[in-house]
C-alpha cells in the first residue's frame, strides 16, 4: 500500500455518547468527517488519551503500550482499511527493531483498539482511499455538535469538538 496515495490522513475530531451506551468517534480532516461507533470502555480510553490522562492503574491500551515499549516495538501508524456490512476493519502497523532483527509487522485489529493505542502513542491515523470514498460525510453532524457544545454551560467530560485537548 502506497501510504501517500492509497490512504487519507485523519484525526479524531469529536467524541459523543450514543443512545445505545456506546461512543461515537468522529474521524476526519478538512474535507470530510465520518463516524465509528465504539463500546463505552474503549470510548473512555480514547477520550482519556485525547486529554492526556492516565488511569491510576493501566488500562488495557496503556498496558499494550507498556509491553510494546518493553520489547522495543513502536507503532508506526494505524490504517482503517475496510468497511463491510457496516463494520470497519483496521491494521496496526508496528516496527520492531533490536540488535537481532528489524521488522515491520501488520496486525488486523478492531479500529477502536487501533485508535486507542495510536492516540496514546501519538501516532498517525489513516483511512484507505476506498473506505474514505465509501463513508458518508458527517461534517454537518460535527458542526451541530460543536454548536450544542457552545450553548451548553456545563464543562464537557471530553475534549471540545475540533479543539485541542487541555
Amino acid at each position: 500500500m502506497d501510504v501517500k496515495s492509497d490512504v487519507v490522513p485523519v484525526q479524531v475530531v469529536g467524541i459523543s455518547p450514543t443512545e445505545n451506551q456506546g461512543v461515537a468517534i468522529l474521524l476526519g480532516n478538512t474535507q470530510k468527517v465520518f463516524v465509528i461507533t465504539v463500546d463505552a470502555y474503549v470510548g473512555r480510553a480514547i477520550a482519556m488519551s485525547l486529554r492526556g490522562e492516565k488511569n491510576e492503574r493501566p488500562l488495557t491500551h496503556e498496558l499494550i503500550g507498556m509491553v510494546f515499549d518493553a520489547f522495543s516495538i513502536s507503532i508506526d501508524r494505524v490504517v482503517i482499511n475496510d468497511l463491510r456490512s457496516n463494520t470497519y476493519f483496521a491494521r496496526l502497523i508496528l516496527k520492531a527493531e533490536n540488535e537481532v532483527h528489524k521488522k515491520i509487522i501488520e496486525i488486523d485489529a478492531r479500529p477502536s483498539d487501533c485508535l486507542a493505542v495510536a492516540l496514546q502513542a501519538k501516532r498517525p491515523i489513516f483511512v484507505s482511499r476506498e473506505v474514505w470514498d465509501e463513508v458518508e460525510d458527517a461534517s454537518e453532524l460535527l458542526e451541530k455538535m460543536k454548536q450544542a457544545q457552545k450553548e451548553d454551560p456545563e464543562p464537557p467530560d471530553e475534549p471540545l469538538f475540533g479543539e485541542e485537548p487541555k
